[in-house]
C-alpha cells in the first residue's frame, strides 16, 4: 500500500510515499512511476483499491470483505433496508451492491425481508449475519487503528473534510 501527500497548487509536484508492508516501513520519494497522477479520478480509485486490500486482507478471517462487511453493518444498523436506500447510503452502484447482497444472501448472513410493495427488494440481517459482524467490528477497527496510525488522527480529519467536500461536488455536478 502506498500512502501519498502530494503539493499541487504554487509550488512543484512533490509527492512522499511511503510504502507499507506487513513487515516493514520504508519512505522513498515518489519519482517517476510511483509517483500518482495529477488526474483526481485515477489517484482516488488507485489509493481506495490499495486501502480496500488493507482491510480485506485484515478483514479476512471473518470471511468478509471490508464492502460486505460495510453493507452488513449497515443493514444491521438500519433493522433492514432497501436497494435504494443502501445505494444512497454508501454511495455504491447497483451493480456491485447486488453482487454483493447476493453473496452475503448466499452465506446466509442476510435474507429477505417482507415489503407492502413486493417490487422492493428489502434485506435484513440474519442471527448469522449479526454474529459475522460482532466478530468482525474487532478486525475492522484493528485496520482502521493500522491506518489512522500511520496517517495520523488530525491529518485524516483534514483528508475527511476535503474528501466531504469532492463528495459533494462530484454528486452536485452528476447531477447536472
Amino acid at each position: 500500500m502506498y500512502v501519498h501527500d502530494m503539493s499541487l497548487r504554487g509550488s512543484t509536484l512533490a509527492a512522499t510515499m511511503a510504502g507499507v508492508t506487513p513487515r516493514t516501513t520504508a519512505v522513498r520519494l515518489g519519482r517517476g512511476r510511483d509517483r500518482l497522477s495529477p488526474c483526481v479520478c485515477t489517484t482516488l480509485r488507485m489509493v481506495s483499491r490499495a486501502v480496500t486490500q488493507l482491510y480485506d486482507d485484515v478483514l479476512r478471517p471473518s470471511g468478509l470483505r471490508v464492502t460486505q462487511f460495510s453493507i452488513l453493518a449497515t443493514i444491521v444498523h438500519l433493522g433492514e433496508a432497501n436497494l435504494k436506500q443502501l445505494e444512497r447510503r454508501l454511495a455504491i452502484d447497483q451493480t456491485t451492491l447486488t453482487r454483493s447482497l447476493g453473496l452475503l444472501e448466499r452465506d446466509g448472513l442476510l435474507e429477505r425481508a417482507s415489503h407492502p410493495d413486493g417490487r422492493v427488494k428489502a434485506m435484513q440481517a440474519t442471527d448469522k449475519g449479526r454474529r459475522t459482524l460482532a466478530g468482525a467490528r474487532p478486525l475492522w477497527a484493528r485496520a482502521q487503528a493500522k491506518v489512522l496510525r500511520e496517517l495520523g488522527a488530525q491529518t485524516w480529519a483534514g483528508s475527511q473534510r476535503r474528501l466531504a467536500r469532492l463528495f459533494h461536488i462530484a454528486v452536485t455536478k452528476r447531477r447536472r
